[in-house]
């Protein structure tokens, strides 16, 4: 999307945006892609100021189709390339918002340090709960989408009201860290004693998370611009609660019952392809999909060749499409 081409050709040095410097502004940017951006901020219950996104359909367009509620991964933000996806789908008729965890991006927070998920829980709910209030979106389908820690935080958001979203997109979701990255023993042991004193300290050893989740070499160049990327060791407090939540998740995965996708590359480093086999396997939901991409890695909607993203973007789109009821644009 807009220009891949000039992306594929090699980056250039100090992007001001991950599309390259032309146009310079974003709002241009937007205008040229055919959706209208907005930029935020939302107060959550704690008190922390939470940066906010949205990505809707131009005005001339048909009615949204739905309404999708996006979760970024650690270390991200909803600024630098996370923005594809939802560009992409306000294109095909979807009005997409997002927001800044706790210690990420421009959000309130001392960087990456997430010391409590479920709080992280209470800021996603307060922030779709405002949009739900919107009378623009009142009566649309509404469907929660993560993308690897933040599709840990949509299964949280499921299990505390298992019947107020239609649907969720699960992309690489972070139900276990995968063994190649997750700390091996006896460090998590001694790490948790070290974190009851000095949660904040980022010492905990492990890889690049970046490097891992990155096929295309030239789009790590891009990804290491991002100007509001943690590139600090992960802090004590932040993995101790991951792990934490992510088996937490996985002795839970029987009790999801929500229709969803979950989407992985099978050579994901990050989290665990298996883990969402086995979601897909225990879930209760009756309304269930898996897409395993063979030899994809972590980044699957950025960090991929544009073939492998356009081939998830399709079952993305499909999936959502086949569950609005003939809404909106594209529909027929």
């Amino acid at each position: 999307m807009g220009d891949d081409g000039e992306q594929q050709e090699g980056p250039q040095k100090n992007l001001k945006n991950y599309w390259g410097n032309t146009p310079e502004e974003e709002d241009d940017y937007f205008e040229q892609q055919g959706v209208r951006g907005a930029r935020s901020f939302h107060t959550s219950p704690r008190g922390l100021a939470l940066f906010t996104r949205s990505w809707l359909p131009l005005p001339s367009s048909p009615p949204p189709r739905g309404v999708v509620l996006m979760v970024h991964g650690y270390g991200n933000d909803v600024t630098w390339t996370f923005q594809m996806t939802p560009i992409f789908l306000a294109q095909n008729g979807f009005a997409c918002f997002a927001f800044d965890l706790e210690g990420h991006g421009r959000s309130q927070g001392l960087r990456a340090f997430v010391p409590d998920v479920d709080l992280v829980v209470d800021d996603a709910i307060s922030y779709f709960e405002s949009i739900k209030n919107d009378p623009r979106f009142q009566g649309l389908p509404r469907f929660l989408y993560g993308e690897s820690m933040g599709g840990a935080i949509c299964l949280l958001i499921h299990f505390r009201d298992p019947l107020r979203y239609q649907g969720a997109v699960l992309v690489a979701p972070m139900c276990k860290i995968s063994d190649k990255v997750r700390p091996a023993w006896p460090i998590p042991q001694v790490l948790s004693l070290v974190a009851r004193v000095m949660p904040t300290l980022p010492i905990v050893p492990t890889a690049d998370i970046m490097k891992k989740s990155v096929k295309v070499e030239a789009k790590k160049v891009i990804a290491e611009m991002n100007p509001l990327r943690y590139r600090g060791k992960p802090r004590l407090g932040t993995v101790l609660d991951l792990l934490r939540v992510t088996d937490y998740l996985n002795r839970r995965l029987g009790d999801v019952n929500i229709p969803f996708i979950v989407l992985h590359g099978s050579e994901d480093a990050v989290t665990d392809p298996e883990v969402s086999r086995a979601l897909y396997q225990a879930a209760r939901s009756e309304d269930k999909t898996i897409r395993i991409y063979e030899g994809m890695m972590h980044s699957l909607l950025f960090g991929e060749t544009e073939e492998n993203i356009e081939a998830v973007r399709r079952d993305i789109l499909s999936w959502l499409g086949a569950r609005c009821e003939g809404r909106g644009a594209g529909s027929s």
